[in-house]
């Protein structure tokens, strides 16, 4: 049977109880509605999962008494893989964060580059559009089976985007090497993988990661969408080093 999971942050874990609140509880009474004793399973993002029974249904919240720690639903990968991604416009940087957390990545930066497709207009445009990012990536997470949510960052310039977590990658539509340069590298446990926009890079952007130590890769004749692209990356990166086989 599919396990019915939902989501507690680590603050709502006592030591045999954890709470839902909010969307959570709504869901398991009002949707699936869930009564005492039914079985239900809860990740707490951070790469736990618990299987639990129902113990009280309230109008704002539901107590769920803890059985026992299980294995997630669906392993994580092995890669650690941060994908960096230039801010697109509309919800190409949301379909992004969904497919990106669906394959397995630990972080999504976005970045603000020099062609990015939008520019942000304050702190709280940043901030509305993260809170909005994350909770893809939890909707996602909990549907691809993780027990993990990856992180997504606050936007970032450029050049804070150059600090790689293990491998670089900077894929770019010129003045790169095929996708094999970098597969022939000793497997990576951590890769930091940059995107660009439609506009691409600038030459300076890409002599600045060559010499942070990126490496410059490019895919194949055609020219993709960014989106397009870095869910690709990201799906190329998991099959050679990660877990999708």
């Amino acid at each position: 049977m599919t396990r019915r999971r939902f989501y507690a942050p680590p603050s709502a874990f006592a030591a045999e109880t954890v709470t839902l609140a909010a969307d959570e509880a709504r869901h398991l009474r009002d949707v699936l509605r869930l009564k005492s004793s039914d079985e239900v399973y809860v990740f707490d993002g951070r790469g736990k999962e618990f299987r639990c029974r129902v113990a009280n249904v309230g109008r704002h919240e539901v107590e769920l008494q803890i059985e026992a720690e299980v294995e997630p639903a669906k392993p994580e990968s092995q890669l650690q893989l941060k994908l960096c991604v230039a801010l697109l416009k509309g919800e190409k940087f949301d379909l992004v964060v969904q497919k990106a957390t669906e394959l397995g990545v630990s972080e999504v930066v976005p970045v603000i580059t020099r062609y990015a497709d939008i520019q942000l207009r304050d702190a709280s445009d940043a901030t509305k559009r993260v809170s909005r990012w994350q909770r893809i990536a939890l909707e996602a997470a909990k549907q691809s089976g993780r027990a993990f949510v990856p992180e997504i960052a606050a936007p970032v310039a450029f050049d804070s985007a150059l600090t790689a977590d293990g491998l670089g990658v900077m894929f770019s539509q010129r003045l790169g090497n095929s996708l094999e340069s970098v597969t022939k590298q000793p497997a990576p446990r951590a890769i930091t993988a940059l995107v660009g926009s439609e506009g691409g890079w600038s030459d300076e952007e890409i002599e600045n990661a060559r010499a942070r130590d990126f490496h410059i890769v490019t895919l194949g004749g055609r020219i993709l969408r960014a989106e397009t692209a870095a869910i690709t990356v990201t799906a190329l990166l998991q099959h050679r080093f990660g877990d999708l086989t």
